[in-house]
């Protein structure tokens, strides 16, 4: 039998059936090898037990963390690689929330099709501060989330009958705006510009309710000049790429906000495709709204990118690269 060192504790976990066990460590070996290696802690599991070896201080983070993944799992979520590591970095933090308390937000989501899910803690923060703010900026790189969990909101407050709108709008830098010499109808002369929206609405809808809400303005797809003049009431109105925005159509589509109406603007300083000296509306914005009552900025980082791993160091490489300048 064998005898633990003075300093070493241990912990061990027990679970109705293997399978549970497997599915809070993303069904991998390799994942809990990496948390050996991480937390300096010996691991065993067999059949539906997990008991682990380690410091006092070290078990306290571990029953934290594996709580926080059955939580996860009852709450309904799958939990992947990526779910796993983000939990594993949460724990030591506790309580301040886990992997758990983003399982409990869920949003739009049709019938056989997953509920959406914050996937970071900035993206559960975004969340809540769309729950909470009239404008909300949400400001970063490529790849976290912004104007997906934006769209997903937004059809979120529709089907609550929160609102009785939703439209998406984005500038068409590359046509200067001027789409009159396109071929096609409006929708066919945007669709290029405003493709992560579409693709977006169909994740999250049945093309059935989608093609249904297109056809009867209740979803509205619209380049940004065809805002003015325009009062937008009862609407969650979303504006992509929002720093290709020059400053005065910056301040027209925000003086455009109605009665009941809410705005997500999203956007990334550090990809401004607007010709030289062009100032960019949104780092206006950043800097004139920054104390205003009901107007709110999230701003993400290159940890929050929920691409495929590469996209991460790649915008952290280019972030090196180009600070050395």
């Amino acid at each position: 039998m064998s005898t633990l060192s003075p300093d070493l504790s241990e912990l061990k976990l027990e679970y109705e059936t293997p399978q549970f066990l497997h599915a809070l460590y993303a069904e991998s070996e390799e994942n809990l090898r990496k948390l050996e290696e991480r937390l300096g802690v010996k691991i065993v599991t067999r059949d539906g037990w997990i008991s682990f070896q380690g410091t006092k201080d070290v078990l306290k983070i571990i029953k934290v963390l594996f709580s926080d993944l059955e939580n996860t799992v009852r709450n309904g979520a799958e939990i992947k690689e990526r779910d796993f590591k983000m939990a594993v970095e949460m724990a030591p933090n506790a309580p301040r929330g886990g992997l758990s308390e983003l399982s409990k937000v869920q949003l739009v989501g049709a019938r056989g099709k997953k509920a959406i899910i914050p996937r970071t803690a900035r993206q559960l923060e975004y969340i809540t501060t769309m729950q909470e703010n009239d404008i909300v900026f949400g400001l970063g790189p490529a790849g976290t989330g912004k104007t997906y969990l934006a769209v997903a909101m937004a059809l979120t407050k529709l089907k609550n009958k929160e609102v009785n709108k939703v439209i998406l709008t984005r500038p068409a830098v590359e046509a200067g705006e001027a789409l009159g010499f396109l071929p096609g109808d409006l929708q066919e002369k945007i669709a290029p510009y405003l493709r992560p929206l579409y693709d977006a609405i169909a994740d999250m809808l049945l093309p059935a309710d989608a093609q249904k809400w297109m056809e009867d303005g209740t979803i509205e797809i619209a380049p940004l000049a065809y805002m003015r003049g325009r009062t937008l009431s009862r609407a969650c109105v979303i504006l992509d790429e929002a720093q290709n925005t020059t400053c005065e159509q910056m301040f027209m589509f925000l003086t455009r906000l109605g009665d009941g109406g809410q705005y997500f603007i999203t956007g990334d300083t550090s990809q401004v495709d607007l010709k030289k000296g062009i100032t960019s509306g949104l780092v206006e914005a950043e800097r004139a709204l920054a104390n205003v009552e009901d107007v709110a900025f999230t701003r993400f980082s290159s940890s929050d990118v929920v691409r495929h791993p590469v996209v991460t160091r790649i915008i952290n490489a280019y972030d090196s690269h180009r600070n050395e300048g």
